[in-house]
């Protein structure tokens, strides 16, 4: 049963590369964390690969499937059971929405810095189910697990959500359009008015109006899902006003997603994450963090 002066963690999408970090870092400071991923197998190797580090003492693992609401209040029923609270949530699963060619990726990234490298220069082929997915997975995903434990955050003294985001996510890599217009205006924004936005991409998606209607062609899905993802931040930190609720990009790591030419190790790059899921009270909260440094949306 839970203890009180004990942190609770969840992290989603943990199985491997920077969710796996994170889960480590975590652990190794002592709070128990709960690992997910959809695939129960991996989540379990993961939780067995900890044991190699002492930590698996803290760890447990629970199946996490962010676009099944099943499997979402399955969890929450787990954490309320197990700990009667929780004290932090990392929303880490994402996909990056886009066939990419691991060749152009690898001409583009290989011994450039994050600054010098030219995204465009990325072959990627449409794929409208995968956008769909990456839609599903980064924003809406991200949303509901976060509806679901959010009766238990605010059970804790020190409540932290941190949504996992991206570089792409920056509202200046955007073409000027409605996507911009909508997602930057702090003041006025909503859920519905983002979700008019992604029901509006997918639309010109589908109908290859991608360039047309001023979309941006890089890694379409995974920038306007993440960038979606940033907005409701934002709207979450108005609303929850005792929480730590922030938004950072663990930068360019080695992982999966990247083929492993990333700048960055895993550990470097879950490290960034971790110190905002480790904010003391009153530290800052509605922002956007590259790394250590607060950047503008």
């Amino acid at each position: 049963m839970a203890e009180a002066s004990k942190t609770y963690a969840v992290v989603t999408g943990a199985n491997k590369g920077v969710g796996f970090g994170i889960v480590k870092q975590l652990a190794s400071k002592g709070v128990i964390v709960v690992l997910t991923a959809r695939d129960e197998k991996r989540g379990l190797e993961a939780v067995e690969k900890l044991k190699d580090f002492g930590l698996s003492e803290l760890v447990v693992f629970h199946q996490l499937d962010v676009t099944d609401s099943a499997s979402i209040a399955s969890l929450a029923d787990f954490v309320k059971t197990q700990f009667a609270k929780l004290d932090i949530l990392v929303n880490n699963a994402g996909i990056n929405g886009s066939m990419v060619d691991p060749e152009s990726f690898r001409s583009a990234v290989s011994g450039k810095k994050p600054e010098e490298i030219n995204f465009s220069e990325i072959s990627t082929t449409p794929n409208y189910e995968l956008a769909e997915e990456c839609l599903k997975t980064n924003y809406y995903g991200a949303k509901s697990v976060t509806e679901a434990l959010l009766p238990l955050l605010q059970l804790s003294d020190s409540p932290r959500i941190v949504n996992v985001s991206s570089l792409l996510a920056k509202l200046t890599n955007f073409p000027n359009g409605r996507a911009k217009e909508v997602l930057s205006d702090a003041e006025s924004i909503t859920e519905e008015r983002i979700e008019a936005v992604l029901s509006e991409f997918l639309e010109d998606y589908k109908h290859d109006l991608l360039e047309t209607k001023g979309w941006s062609h890089i890694f379409p899905a995974y920038k306007v899902s993440k960038a979606a993802l940033n907005a409701y931040t934002r709207i979450l930190a108005k609303k929850y006003l005792n929480f730590c609720i922030n938004c950072g990009s663990p930068g360019l790591v080695k992982t999966d997603m990247s083929f492993n030419l990333g700048v960055l190790t895993i550990d470097e790059g879950a490290e960034s994450i971790v110190r905002l899921a480790l904010l003391p009270n009153g530290g800052p909260t509605g922002l956007y963090f590259v790394r250590k440094e607060n950047i503008p949306f």
